[in-house]
C-alpha cells in the first residue's frame, strides 16, 4: 500500500484558507529549514525538502489549490477519476468510460498537468541584509561591504546538477518533450490530452548520477561579501536595493536583488529632522546680552557667526545649506541651532556682589517680559 501523503497545509505549517502571501512565507521558511545545503547527506531532510516543494507547487496555484481544497490529494492527482463519479471524476455515458476532468481540461485549459514550463528562465529570489553606519557616513555617503549567503550555480557541475563526467539524459518516458500524451474515448469522439511527464517533472531530462556537492540541484549556497554604495543623505531605516546581487536565477534567468536595511548611529550633538539638522547652542548670559562672535558646529566644521546684542533664550539661528544632502538630488537642508543659556554655579562672594550690583543697576525697564507679567498679576487681583 502506498504511503499516505501528509496534508499540504500541515506540511507548510499553516491553516487552511491561508493567504497567498502566508503560503509564500511559509514555503520560504520551511524550504530554508530543510535545504540540502544545510543537511548534506541527510535523506530525511531531503525528503522533507521535496515534500515542501510539492505542497507549495499545489497551494501556490489557484486552480490546483481549489481542487485540493475540494477533493484533497485526489484533486491534484493526474490519475484522479479512475473510479467514482462527480466533477472531475470518471463516469459512464452510453457504456463508454470517460474522464470529465480531462474533458474540461481540453476545453478550458485546466487540469493537473497545466503549469509553467519548468525549463523556462526564472529570476532568482531577493536577499535581505543590514548594515550599520555612523551619522557622518549617512550624511556624506560611503562604501560598505555586507556579508550575505547567496544561492549560486554549483561550480563542481557547472549548474547542470549532474556529477562530473556525466550529463543529464533524455527522459525515456516522454522522450525529451516533458509531456505525456493520452488518448481517450468520449461521447464527443477520441479526445487527446497532454500532462506533465510524471518521471522528469516536465524537464525532459533525467539526472541519473547527481552531483554530490549540490545533490543534483545545480545550485549551492555560499557566503560572500557584497560591496554597496550608500548615497549621501540616506536616513535611518531606509532600504537600499542593489539590482542583480541576490540569489542566482534558474535556467539562465536573471539574479534577484539584494535589499539592505541601513541603520544609522545617533550623533552626540545633532538630531535629524528630514533633511535639516537640529542642535542646542549653550551660551552665557553675557554673550546673549552683549552680543558676541561665536562658532556654530556643523558636519563640515565650525561656522563663524555674529550673535546680535539682546539675543533671547530659545531664539533660533538658521544656517542655510548646512544640513543633510538630498538623496540623489541637489542641495542640502538647513542647520537649525536653538539658543540656550547656561546659568553659572558656585559663584564666590565677590562675583555675587558684582552680580547684585549689576541687577540693581538695571531696574525694571530692561526686563520687559517680567514687568509685563507682574503687571498682569496686579490686574488680576485688583
Amino acid at each position: 500500500m502506498a504511503e499516505q501523503k501528509r496534508d499540504y497545509y500541515e506540511v507548510l505549517g499553516i491553516q487552511k484558507g491561508a493567504s497567498e502571501d502566508e503560503i509564500k512565507k511559509a514555503y520560504r521558511r520551511m524550504a530554508k529549514q530543510y535545504h540540502p545545503d544545510l543537511h548534506p547527506g541527510d535523506k530525511e531532510a531531503e525528503a522533507h525538502f521535496k515534500e515542501v516543494g510539492e505542497a507549495y507547487e499545489v497551494l501556490s496555484d489557484a486552480q490546483k489549490k481549489a481542487r485540493y481544497d475540494q477533493y484533497g490529494h485526489a484533486g491534484v492527482d493526474p490519475n484522479f477519476g479512475a473510479g467514482g463519479g462527480g466533477w472531475g471524476g470518471a463516469g459512464s455515458w452510453g457504456g463508454v468510460d470517460i474522464d470529465l476532468g480531462d474533458i474540461f481540461s481540453s476545453f478550458f485549459g485546466g487540469g493537473g498537468g497545466r503549469r509553467a514550463n519548468p525549463n523556462a528562465p526564472r529570476q532568482g529570489s531577493d536577499v535581505s541584509a543590514s548594515v550599520i553606519i555612523s551619522f557622518e557616513e549617512a550624511a556624506k555617503g560611503c562604501q560598505k561591504q555586507v556579508d550575505v549567503r547567496l544561492v549560486k550555480p554549483c561550480t563542481d557541475c557547472g549548474g547542470s546538477g549532474a556529477a562530473k563526467g556525466t550529463s543529464a539524459s533524455t527522459c525515456p518516458q516522454c522522450h525529451g518533450t516533458g509531456q505525456e500524451t493520452r488518448q481517450q474515448r468520449t461521447p464527443f469522439g477520441v479526445m487527446q490530452t497532454q500532462t506533465v511527464c510524471s518521471r522528469c517533472g516536465g524537464k525532459g531530462k533525467i539526472i541519473e548520477t547527481p552531483c554530490r556537492t549540490c545533490n543534483g540541484v545545480g545550485q549551492v549556497r555560499v557566503a560572500e561579501k557584497v560591496g554597496i554604495n550608500i548615497p549621501a543623505g540616506i536616513d535611518d531605516g531606509q532600504i537600499l536595493t542593489v539590482r542583480g546581487k541576490g540569489n542566482a536565477g534558474v535556467n539562465g534567468g536573471p539574479a534577484g536583488d539584494l535589499e539592505v536595511k541601513v541603520s544609522v548611529r545617533p550623533h552626540p550633538i545633532f538630531e535629524r529632522r528630514g533633511y535639516d539638522l537640529l542642535c542646542d547652542l549653550p551660551l552665557t548670559f553675557a554673550q546673549l546680552a552683549l552680543g558676541a562672535d561665536i562658532q556654530i558646529p556643523t558636519l563640515d566644521g565650525k561656522q563663524d557667526y555674529s550673535l546680535k546684542e539682546g539675543t533671547q533664550p530659545d531664539d533660533i539661528i538658521r544656517l542655510k545649506g548646512k544640513g543633510i544632502p538630498y538623496v540623489n538630488g541637489r542641495g542640502k537642508g538647513d542647520l537649525i541651532a536653538r539658543v540656550t543659556v547656561e546659568v553659572p554655579k558656585n559663584l564666590n562672594g565677590k562675583q555675587k556682589d558684582l552680580l547684585r550690583q549689576f541687577e540693581e543697576s538695571l531696574g525694571n525697564k530692561n526686563y520687559q517680559k517680567r514687568e509685563s507679567f507682574f503687571d498682569k498679576i496686579k490686574d488680576m487681583f485688583n
